[in-house]
C-alpha cells in the first residue's frame, strides 16, 4: 500500500482506531475523509487538521450508503483508499431465547455495512492507481470469546470475505486485513481505561509501522494478537479459547 498522496476514507473515523488512523495517515500526507453517524465526532476528529474532511454515513442503511458512495466520489474523485473500520460490539446471552436486535445491528454493521460500502465503490477504485480497501477484523475472528458471538461471527466472516475479495480483485485493487487485539478504545463501557488491553497509542504505532513495511503485509498483526491469529495453526486452539473466557 502506497502511504502517502491517498485520499483515504475511513468508516468509524469519529473516535478510537478510526481516529486515530485517520490523523496517522493524515501526518503521511495523505487527504482523509472520516465518516461515521454523527458529525459532532466527526468534527473533533479533524479539528485544526488540514486535507482531512468529515462525512455522515449510516452504515446500517443500504439506501444511505448508495447515496453516500455517490457523494464521496463526487466531492473527492481521486479516492483510492477505503478503511472499512466501523463496528459495534454487543455483550449477548445465549442460554435461553431472548430478543435479537443486538445481534441483527451487530451482523448489518460489522459485515452487511463493509460489503454494501465496497461494493458500492468498486466500480470507482477499480479505476484509480494504487487502489487499497482495508477490512479491520478482529483477533477473536480466530479465537471467539464466548460472551460477544455475533461480534465474533462476523469478524469471521470478514477475514474470509477479505480473502475471497483480495483473489478476485487481484491485480486491481490491493487487499488488507488489519485484526486488533483487545485495545484501549471506547468500543465497549470501560474498555478504554480496562487493565490488560493494549494502550491505543501503542497499538497504532506497531500498526503504522506494519503499513509502512515494503510490501504491505496481507494482514497487519501487532505481536499482541498472534497468540490468537495462529492458535489453530499452532496448536494452543484450546488453550486460548479456554484462557479468552476466563479473563
Amino acid at each position: 500500500m502506497k502511504t502517502s498522496g491517498n485520499t483515504i476514507l475511513i468508516t468509524g473515523g469519529g473516535s478510537g482506531i478510526g481516529r486515530e488512523l485517520a490523523l496517522r495517515f493524515n501526518a503521511l500526507g495523505n487527504t482523509v475523509i472520516v465518516a461515521g453517524r454523527r458529525m459532532e465526532t466527526l468534527e473533533e476528529s479533524i479539528a485544526g487538521q488540514q486535507n482531512m474532511h468529515a462525512m455522515v454515513i449510516d452504515v446500517e442503511d443500504s439506501e444511505d450508503i448508495a447515496a453516500f458512495a455517490n457523494r464521496v466520489v463526487a466531492e473527492h474523485p481521486n479516492l483510492n483508499v477505503l478503511i472499512n473500520n466501523a463496528g459495534i460490539m454487543r455483550r449477548e446471552d445465549l442460554t435461553s431465547t431472548h430478543d435479537l436486535i443486538d445481534a441483527e445491528q451487530t451482523v448489518v454493521t460489522n459485515l452487511l455495512g463493509p460489503i454494501r460500502l465496497t461494493n458500492a465503490l468498486t466500480d470507482h477504485l477499480v479505476s484509480q492507481p494504487d487502489a487499497t480497501i482495508v477490512n479491520v477484523s478482529s483477533g477473536l475472528a480466530f479465537v471467539p470469546l464466548s460472551g460477544t458471538p455475533t461480534y465474533n461471527a462476523t469478524k469471521a466472516a470478514i477475514h474470509s470475505y477479505t480473502i475471497s475479495l483480495r483473489e478476485q480483485l487481484k491485480g486491481k485493487v490491493e487487499l488488507i486485513e488489519l485484526a486488533p487485539p483487545a485495545v484501549q478504545t471506547e468500543l465497549t463501557p470501560g474498555q478504554s481505561t480496562r487493565e490488560g488491553y493494549m494502550p491505543l497509542d501503542d497499538f497504532i504505532d506497531e500498526v503504522m509501522t506494519l503499513f509502512q513495511q515494503n510490501p504491505t503485509p496481507k494482514e497487519i498483526l501487532v505481536e499482541n494478537v498472534n497468540f490468537l491469529r495462529w492458535a489453530e495453526r499452532d496448536g494452543h486452539f484450546d488453550e486460548a479459547v479456554e484462557m479468552l473466557n476466563k479473563m
